[in-house]
């Protein structure tokens, strides 16, 4: 019997959970991070050699090698959790937060200390920071926890993720990692906006935030020193803002080309926090426009997948873990064009460095589980 127009389609005969994961995913978040992470290798050729002779390694594709395994690891793991579904993607970021809670915890008694921060494990030769796990792992979580209110209006569901958001901020803020905790509670007042922030809660973080932050520029030495590289330059020490803006300045339209840079080599955290730089100053104004492009690209395609789903948590969480993605991004750029203090924060998927890439694939991975597919799914399955 021919083909004809007029007749049926047929039903899908595979009707795999593989199947249904590659139909519904966000293949244009997907291309993006992948997009990222192969800058990421580029500038680790023009960053990594430099940093390797600085340190003392003979081998002077050292992070080069590193960068490509960790960008591989960053890739699996974002696509392993994308895969889960709602339901499942709660279990597991609980797991996870409550993991790095304790490792956390860790970190204070037994934790590796460098620049008069101690917020490394290390094991085998590896280092881990389970502040870059804990963040997206206590987003999804306080997600979930803050739409229970629609359902169980008196449970004491705002209370225990504040107590859980205080926990992690209060290890945090005792490595001390200011910078971070900074994001996190973005990230956090991002959800409890999402679900319906109540009127009284607005004060109360107002006053907080306001108390804290005085209580940690005048405690933590550090913490002053980077403000006042912004607030007051001539009073102190601007080296290395300075060189990357000489770096941005230098690299012009189209940049100095590939290796010619001379902030690699002057800046020891060029191939971390002052990635952008090295960029700006090899490939130029166009590299970095295209690379801004990219970011802000992923970041309205998330939060516009986010806006649309209808069940509370997962976009309460969506909402959360793009802020967190999208925010960190914000950050670093900001940094290295002079307009925000020095942070130590570095450029999702493109600055080097294990835990940060491993944290930046769970918290992509994790917000394509909640957005993919929505609407197509009933409220009821994730509960």
């Amino acid at each position: 019997m021919s083909y004809t127009a007029n007749a049926p389609l047929l039903p899908r005969s595979d009707a795999s959970w593989f199947t249904e994961w590659r139909r519904t995913l966000d293949w244009g978040l997907v291309a993006g991070a992948v997009l990222l992470m192969g800058i990421g290798l580029l500038m680790s050729l023009a960053a990594g050699p430099s940093a390797s002779a600085r340190i003392g390694y003979g081998d002077a594709y050292y992070f080069v090698y590193r960068q490509a395994g960790l960008a591989a690891l960053s890739f699996t793991i974002m696509m392993s959790f994308s895969a889960l579904d709602r339901k499942w993607a709660r279990r597991a970021a609980t797991a996870i937060f409550f993991v790095s809670i304790m490792m956390m915890i860790a970190v204070l008694g037994i934790g590796h200390e460098a620049k008069g921060a101690q917020r490394w494990l290390r094991f085998a030769g590896f280092s881990i920071q389970p502040s870059e796990t804990v963040k997206p792992a206590l987003i999804l979580l306080c997600g979930w926890l803050l739409a229970q209110r629609e359902l169980y209006p008196k449970g004491p569901w705002a209370l225990v993720a504040f107590i859980f958001y205080a926990v992690t901020l209060g290890l945090l803020l005792l490595q001390p990692d200011v910078s971070q905790s900074v994001l996190l509670t973005a990230a956090f007042l991002t959800t409890f906006f999402v679900s319906g922030l109540p009127k009284r809660w607005v004060g109360i973080f107002g006053l907080g935030g306001g108390v804290l932050a005085i209580a940690l520029y005048n405690l933590l030495p550090y913490v002053k020193a980077r403000v006042d590289v912004f607030v007051n330059p001539a009073s102190v020490d601007r080296y290395q803002l300075d060189k990357a803006a000489e770096a941005i300045s230098r690299g012009g339209l189209f940049g100095v080309g590939p290796g010619e840079g001379l902030v690699k080599a002057r800046l020891p955290d060029a191939h971390t926090d002052f990635i952008f730089a090295v960029m700006a100053e090899e490939f130029g104004l166009v590299a970095i426009v295209v690379l801004m492009a990219i970011f802000a690209m992923m970041a309205i395609r998330g939060f516009r997948a986010a806006a649309r789903i209808e069940d509370g948590y997962a976009r309460t969480a969506a909402a959360g873990l793009f802020t967190l993605f999208s925010l960190q991004a914000a950050v670093n750029i900001g940094v290295n064009l002079a307009v925000l203090p020095p942070t130590g924060v570095t450029l999702p998927f493109v600055s080097y460095g294990g835990s940060s890439m491993v944290g930046m694939g769970l918290t992509l991975g994790l917000a394509l589980a909640l957005v993919r597919g929505e609407g197509t799914r009933s409220r009821g399955q994730y509960g």
